[in-house]
């Protein structure tokens, strides 16, 4: 046994030499550590290497301080001026639920025409406003500010063009930060459960408040392309022709969890509160990381891989669990842009109406059969479901999930091969005389080129001979699903050819 003075000397040397990350001195290291321990540590408390320091949380914290000091910590979501329409009729929702009454902000552009049979709905993705285009009273560019004027794709020298804030959004539309006419307060997480087919029959509200009877197009992209098929198919004698990029006609796996990840993270935020945080701080962690999820699926990997690579934002100092890569950075970036720029339950309850999005005749049928109950209970007196009512709710299942079984790729091929769902058929027989454009990108990850084809085939096996389907490929586009956003020649060459 060595005495503890040579121990020391042993130490000493092996501090002085040992280089960081070397592998042989990290072997020398660990035999004299399994040495010295055996004795007594060198230092008692003392630690091997300095406590790593994280100035992405720190900037965090320094958020929510400052927010928690503030006198009103809730944002105000708005998104300039805009136009509002309020219904003091009730609106039965397709799970049950009712808004006794609901407002929707819209801006429009173009001069609607005598008989009013040149309107053109817009409808927007999950996280936009109805500022598609500057106004006068809002001079901010709009999301799609190169599509809409005068020669552009949504031409205002042609066609009277209106963007709604949806239903269940935070630019002015109801929504869970609204107000309850019930009981004066906000309704948070008791503001019922959403669809995108109640999204549209509000629209078609305010459409028959402005006297349109007929809209010339129903054009959307990504969740507004799922909208635009629903418009179509709910009044079908009312829209003339449809246009839906990079949507889809039933939510896919993927995309489900992919938006389910991000209500996780949100609602574990201890600021989210269960949806009661207004009035106080707001999950803007939550918020930031759920933005950050869902920045990674708007765009595509070979995008990435040109405009990012494997570059680090500053290659000198060493590697940081922070953002450090260029592609984290951003990421980063777009999350604290975002965190307090939109409502927290308006991204719970608007995503979930994405989630539960199936336009099969199936499911048509037993949300219209909810709503006739829900309508038969008010006549009856039933005013609202008691406290605790799941009826308006989506719950657990009673039992966990256990599997099935697993597909083999002969299985699996033959699925791929017998072509849309009979049932997703029939439920867009109502588009049979509805001229469609279709359009997707290969590159989308989100909402995959498979779903945009399986919209046309399913149009065209429905019997409709006047459906126009176009994919971008790879070599056109390299934006994945924000394509919609960016590509003003191909996405919106197409519409203008197709509109006429």
């Amino acid at each position: 046994m060595r005495t503890s003075r040579s121990l020391a000397t042993t130490a000493r040397r092996l501090s002085t030499s040992l280089r960081p990350c070397s592998t042989p001195s990290l072997v020398r290291l660990g035999a004299a550590a399994r040495t010295i321990t055996t004795s007594r540590p060198l230092r008692s408390g003392a630690a091997s290497n300095p406590a790593m320091q994280f100035p992405c949380l720190d900037a965090l914290e320094t958020r929510s301080a400052n927010l928690s000091s503030s006198s009103g910590p809730e944002p105000s979501y708005t998104a300039g001026e805009t136009q509002k329409y309020h219904c003091r009729e009730p609106m039965v929702l397709d799970w049950g639920g009712v808004l006794p009454e609901f407002t929707i902000a819209y801006e429009s552009w173009g001069t609607l025409n005598a008989d009013k049979s040149n309107a053109i709905l817009l409808h927007t993705g999950l996280s936009a406003s109805s500022h598609a285009h500057s106004t006068p009273e809002n001079p901010a560019p709009g999301w799609w500010e190169k599509f809409i004027g005068p020669g552009c794709p949504l031409d205002t020298n042609k066609y009277h063009v209106i963007c709604t804030n949806v239903i269940g959004g935070c630019y002015g539309s109801t929504g869970p930060g609204s107000i309850d006419p019930g009981n004066g307060e906000r309704y948070a997480t008791r503001f019922p459960i959403l669809t995108m087919e109640d999204m549209v029959r509000g629209q078609f509200r305010l459409l028959d408040h402005l006297g349109i009877q007929k809209l010339y197009a129903s054009v959307g992209s990504s969740m507004g392309g799922m909208q635009s098929l629903a418009a179509g198919t709910l009044f079908p004698d009312r829209v003339s022709r449809i246009v839906s990029i990079s949507g889809c006609a039933r939510s896919h796996p993927y995309s489900v969890a992919m938006r389910h990840t991000q209500r996780q993270v949100l609602m574990m935020d201890p600021n989210w509160n269960r949806g009661f945080y207004y009035g106080k701080v707001p999950p803007h962690a939550g918020m930031k990381l759920a933005r950050e999820i869902a920045t990674v699926t708007y765009r595509s990997g070979p995008e990435w891989e040109q405009r990012f690579g494997r570059r680090r934002a500053d290659p000198s100092k060493p590697p940081a669990l922070c953002p450090d890569f260029l592609i984290e950075t951003y990421l980063d970036h777009a999350g604290e842009k975002w965190c307090l720029t939109y409502d927290p339950n308006s991204l719970l309850y608007v995503s979930k109406a994405m989630d539960i999005f199936d336009l099969g005749h199936e499911n048509q049928l037993a949300a219209r059969a909810r709503r006739q109950q829900r309508t038969q209970d008010m006549e009856a007196g039933v005013v609202a479901p008691a406290e605790g009512d799941a009826a308006c709710s989506l719950t657990l299942p009673q039992t966990p999930y256990e599997e099935t079984g697993v597909h083999t790729e002969q299985e699996v091929g033959q699925f791929a091969k017998t072509g849309p769902p009979k049932d997703l058929v029939k439920g867009l027989a109502p588009l049979v005389n509805t001229p469609a454009l279709v359009m997707g990108v290969a590159s989308d990850i989100l909402f995959p080129a498979w779903q945009q084809r399986e919209i046309a085939e399913s149009l065209r096996q429905a019997g409709n001979h006047n459906v126009t389907h176009v994919e971008l490929g790879e070599d056109m586009s390299l934006f994945g699903h924000d394509t919609f956003l960016l590509d003003l020649e191909n996405i919106g060459g197409n519409i203008r050819k197709f509109l006429g």
